[in-house]
Order: C-alpha cells, then structure tokens, then sequence
C-alpha cells in the first residue's frame, strides 16, 4: 500500500517546503487581550480600534491542542487576526481540543463545536458525512490547492470539494536516546530488542495509539485494509491470513518482552528523563519536549524493519495532515472562514514551526535555509517517502478501524489474545471490519 504518488510528490513539495512553519500576520499592530480562566479552556477579548467603518460584535470559539495554547502561539494568531480586521469587535473562546479527538467533539453536539476547529485528516469524511463541516471556496480553497503539493492538498478534499485547510504533516518517526542506541543499533526492531540495556532500561516502548502506530506493523508486512487504496470495500481485509498471524505473534513476544515499555502503564517522559528508553516513535508535535529533556542526546530517524516470518518488512506508518475545518453552522461564518485562512498562511505556518517545531505544508514556506537545513525536515522526508503508507478515509474505514484494530494490542497485553488463539482472534476482526 505503498503510496508512489504521495513518495515523489512529497520529495519535491517537501525538499522545497518541509519544516517552515508558521508565522504570524502581524496585521496592523497587536490588538486583543490574553487571558484564561479555570479549568482546561482560556477566554480571549479583542476589542477594535482604528476603524471608521461600523464594527460588528462577532464571537469565536476555536478549538486547538494543548501546545498551541501553552506556547502562546494561538493567543499570538488570535491578537495578530482581530488587529488586522478591525471591523470585527472579536470576543475569543478557545478549548484544549486535541486534533485526535476532535471529530468525536464535534459530532456530540455540532451546534454547541466550535467555530474553528483544528483536527487530524482522517476525520474529515465523517465530518462532511455529518454536514458539520463548512465547503471551503475563495481564498481559502485556492491556498490550499495552491500552496500545498497534491498529495497533502488532497487530505483536505473529498472528491473536487475543498473541506479543510492542511497546516502540518501527520505522520511519525523514530527517537532514540543517543546513550542507549547508537546508529547502528535501530535500523531495525530485532537490533534494538538485542541492545544490552541496564535492567531498569526499557529498549523500546510499544504505542498502539488507537490503532494508528499499530498499522505501522500490519501494513508494513503488505496487508492492507480495504485494499491498497483503502477504499475498495470489496477488497476486504487480509490481516487473519498467514502473514497477519505471524505480525500478531511477533506483537505478542514483543508486548510481552521485559525490555519494551507499554503505554499507559508509564510515560516516555518520564522514562527519557533518567536515560531509561531506548527507542519510542513520536511526531513533531512533541520533538521540542523531548529535545528539551535530552539535549544532543537524543536521535531521530525512520522507523525501523522488523521480521515477523523470515522476512524483513519496513515498518509503514499512516501518513495524513493535520487541518483547520470551519463549522458548517457557525453563526460567523465569514469570520471563521477568514480567521481559519489566516491560521494556514505562511506567515502561521512559520509560527507554529519556529514554536512548536510542526512540519509546514505550505511549499514556498519551505525554501528558507533554515527549513531545507532542518535535521528534523530531512528526516520527515525520509519517512513520508520511504516509511509510510496514505492512511485510508474512508468512512467505513474510520467508522470500525479505530475501535477494533485499536483492541488488538489491549487484548494482547490482558492475555486474552494469545498464541493459541490468534487465528480465531484475527477471524473475529476481520469480521467485524468488513461485515
């Protein structure tokens, strides 16, 4: 399911245009406080100045992850866009909404989401399915097609339609720490399980995330679900043939084995700040954190190989976007819209990498020296070209995938998916996914 399209034209979109991020529109001066109030949200006021025209009182609630509140940069955003629409007296509310999550928010009450939403491109057909996301037109639809290389232009787009507007790369990669692994040791899973480590040192932390790094595996091995595009339902899904059960009975050796950490029983942070992780797999999103706790030691790179039957697979992770959706129902549409294009510009796109290291879409953002010299671009690059997979969105898809697939490594570390039952386990699946 190897994605040759997505491979050459992110070789040529992101040489040119991979880690610059996100800068800000400085408009016409800073406007707007910065406040926030209990609990997980904080609540932002802008008043207009400046204007001779007839201000209108508009409200917008915006949904963003953790990091771009703590780092200032959706404060920044949010003061830099009423500054420059002074014809909107703007009152902000911004929630901590993860991208992962986001569409799960939205659909529990889309009258009561946000105006402005970022969120993962997986989401997007059940977002359109459920009328709760704005058809994108204008500006905003010719930025994104404009901007951006086709591949990435079309995590945003169902059919011809434009629904979203990409701002970073959604795929992940690998980190080591530089006292453990070596370069050498982690160009493949049996070196880094084979790694002696002090006892108290864990080789490699298995994440399942939902289903999305545990594609990684299935995939990587050639199986695919709803065949190689992910959206040919009469295709089916292949993981309960000989190849899937080999994968499966390498996942249960290696969740089992002593020296890999499981998530959520402890956290890589914590982990890393001892030098007590080998190797974990992560995004952008999160390489300032562990930069931060690691300094010059730690590493990154592709994913690695493993072989589960003889053979040596590369690993495949899921490749999407990150984007910013509008509400179909919001009751300002125009300045959600506006607001929303100005989030994906160039100028933002460098802001949010210059402050949370997110990987930029936007190709001419890309061109600077400091982006195409970017150690971390490079490595992105490599693994959208040689270590990933398109990740399907198809509705069906989304609507069973998480759940069922995401089951399997939890049923493996209970016990309840074990070696004596791991056909009967993977029918059972299968099942599911296509009945």
């Amino acid at each position: 399911m190897k994605k040759k399209v997505l491979a050459c034209t992110l070789a040529m979109a992101l040489s040119v245009s991979l880690l610059a991020g996100c800068g800000n529109d400085s408009g016409n001066g800073g406007n707007g406080g910065n406040g926030s109030s209990a609990g997980n949200s904080t609540e932002q006021g802008s008043a207009a100045q400046g204007t001779t025209g007839e201000v209108t009182d508009v409200a917008l609630k915006v949904w963003c992850p953790q990091n771009q509140v703590d780092t200032g940069i959706m404060g920044e955003q949010q003061a830099a866009f009423a500054a420059a629409h002074p014809e909107w007296n703007i009152t902000w509310t911004t929630e901590i909404v993860g991208e992962d999550t986001c569409k799960t928010e939205v659909l529990k009450d889309v009258d009561a989401a946000a105006d402005v939403f970022l969120f993962s491109s997986d989401q997007l057909i059940e977002l359109v399915d459920a009328g709760a996301i704005a058809q994108l037109g204008g500006e905003a639809e010719k930025m994104v097609k404009e901007t951006n290389a086709e591949a990435v232009a079309a995590t945003a787009m169902v059919g011809d339609a434009t629904y979203a507007i990409p701002f970073t790369h959604n795929t992940f990669f690998m980190f080591y720490d530089k006292t453990i692994m070596d370069e050498s040791d982690v160009t493949s899973l049996e070196k880094i399980m084979a790694k002696e480590t002090a006892d108290n040192v864990y080789n490699y932390y298995f994440e399942s995330a939902g289903g999305w790094k545990l594609g990684a595996y299935y995939y990587g091995a050639g199986l695919t679900v709803f065949g190689p595009e992910g959206n040919d339902l009469e295709a089916g899904v292949d993981w309960n043939n000989a190849t899937g059960v080999a994968v499966t009975n390498y996942l249960i050796d290696l969740i089992n084995n002593p020296k890999c950490a499981y998530d959520g029983e402890i956290a890589v942070s914590e982990l890393i700040e001892d030098h007590r992780l080998g190797v974990w797999f992560d995004g952008s999103w999160n390489y300032d954190t562990y930069k931060n706790i690691l300094g010059d030691d730690m590493g990154i790179g592709v994913i690695p190989t493993f072989n589960p039957d003889g053979n040596d697979y590369q690993l495949l992770g899921f490749y999407g976007s990150k984007c910013i959706g509008v509400n179909a129902h919001s009751k300002n549409m125009a300045a959600a819209v506006a607001f929303a294009t100005f989030l994906g510009n160039e100028e933002n796109q460098t802001l949010r990498y210059e402050k949370s290291a997110q990987v930029p879409t936007n190709i001419t953002v890309g061109s600077s020296e400091a982006v195409t010299n970017d150690p971390l671009a490079a490595v992105i690059v490599k693994e959208a070209n040689e270590a990933s997979v398109m990740q399907p969105s198809h509705s069906v898809f989304s609507s069973r995938y998480w759940t069922y697939a995401g089951a399997i490594p939890t049923e493996i570390r209970s016990g309840e998916i074990n070696k004596d039952n791991v056909q009967e386990k993977l029918d059972t699946f299968v099942k599911a996914m296509t009945e």
